[in-house]
């Protein structure tokens, strides 16, 4: 009975933790000094953006749904080489791609739109 109660201690104890542990292992800019932390911060602000996200139930508005943070994150991280970058063919990308990424999140919204689906701010 003892070995019982022991184990269900246990494994109550980690199951407890489990979220606590995951939560602290997605800040990603904890581990990364200068421009790689604010690159990584993107990151967890996307991971936090995407998982607050509800399922609408459908394969395609949750397709839209989940692209359009990882989008932002991809403009987040160019504007950051945009401020701290000095090779100018790098910010020529970074350019291109806060373009290109703009223009498909304004269509993926149009998209949900269609699809009966409120798009995220």
């Amino acid at each position: 009975m003892l070995i019982k109660k022991t184990m269900l201690a246990a494994t109550m104890a980690a199951l407890l933790t489990t979220p606590a542990i995951a939560q602290s292992s997605m800040d990603h800019s904890a581990h990364a000094e200068g421009p790689m932390a604010d690159y990584m911060a993107t990151m967890d602000t996307m991971m936090e953006s995407m998982n607050g996200i509800t399922s609408s139930g459908s394969a395609d508005a949750d397709f839209l749904l989940m692209m359009i943070p990882h989008h932002q994150s991809a403009i987040d991280m160019a504007k950051v080489e945009l401020e701290q970058g000095k090779d100018h063919e790098t910010q020529d990308m970074a350019e291109k791609i806060i373009a290109a990424q703009e223009q498909e999140i304004a269509e993926m919204k149009s998209m949900l739109e269609r699809l009966g689906v409120e798009a995220p701010k």
